[in-house]
């Protein structure tokens, strides 16, 4: 997988150093625009953070106000919080670069460790101009009073994600296979669903292959198993056309014409912009065939 390039100091923040790498951003877009592409696209935030109807859809009159819950046998019952700036049940009260600090870092205004399912180790590799976009529209959000329960884990939480991280590149869209694998990477955290586990994480020596049993949040109580997304045709998606993995991406549609599990966020992916899109397939065309 492509790594960005990240600066971590010995110790401390630089939330004034953060907003000025991305003030000069070469874009007529503004953070708040740009968070909101991502958060309501390729991120899909709302895919775990917004609570669910009987027939398993996110309900759209709660957007991002948390209390979905599910079971995830490695970690526990989930219950997801609400990231809406109310100041009593959401995130109303950090400020943006608390924000910052929560979605790269792992930690919370309180010094707590924010547990998984939050895919942090992708988050990590956020660049400067997504990381304060995203955090800049959540701040922009109208409030919802909604209050959630916390998540009961089977097992200790991580100490923590490693040194604090301040800075990283993003990689220009022009970089068709880079920026796919970043889209595919740190934003979309396609690649933490597609992994089968290893010893405390994720086994990246087998990135995108698939085999990681998920709820389907369609199904309460049912599970799913991610699929192998490599290059490879016998086991992975070598032999889709680009017309068939963006289908399977933005309508939840397989190959062969049957459908995914909800678990796959294609009600959101639907929205990612058609460049966006042929940089994430360029770039799984490029992942190696392996057996699983």
């Amino acid at each position: 997988m492509h790594m960005m390039k990240i600066r971590v100091p010995m110790a401390g923040t630089c939330g004034a150093a953060l907003l000025a790498a991305i003030s000069g951003a070469a874009c007529g877009e503004t953070l708040v625009e740009r968070g909101a592409y991502l958060v309501t696209t390729i991120a899909a935030c709302g895919n775990c953070h917004t609570p669910r109807d009987a027939a398993g859809k996110a309900m759209s009159n709660m957007d991002l106000a948390g209390g979905f819950e599910f079971d995830d046998a490695p970690i526990g019952h989930v219950v997801t919080p609400n990231i809406t700036p109310d100041s009593e049940t959401g995130i109303g009260k950090w400020t943006e670069e608390q924000i910052v600090t929560a979605l790269r870092n792992g930690v919370r205004p309180d010094g707590t460790v924010i547990g998984p399912p939050m895919p942090i180790r992708a988050y990590r590799e956020l660049s400067d101009r997504d990381v304060a976009g995203i955090a800049a529209y959540l701040r922009s959000l109208k409030p919802v009073r909604h209050a959630a329960a916390r998540t009961s884990y089977i097992g200790p939480l991580p100490p923590g994600y490693g040194p604090p991280v301040t800075h990283v590149d993003e990689p220009p869209p022009t970089d068709k296979i880079a920026y796919g694998s970043y889209l595919a990477g740190p934003v979309g955290h396609c690649v933490l669903c597609h992994t089968p586990p290893g010893s405390g994480g994720p086994d990246m020596s087998r990135a995108y292959q698939g085999g990681r049993e998920l709820p389907d949040f369609g199904k309460p109580g049912a599970a799913t198993v991610s699929r192998n997304i490599t290059a490879g045709s016998e086991h992975g998606i070598g032999d889709w056309s680009d017309a068939q993995i963006k289908r399977a991406i933005t309508a939840g549609i397989r190959a062969d014409g049957t459908k995914l599990a909800r678990t796959m966020p294609f009600d959101w992916y639907a929205k990612i912009t058609p460049a966006d899109l042929n940089a994430i397939v360029a770039y799984l065309r490029t992942l190696p065939q392996q057996k699983m």
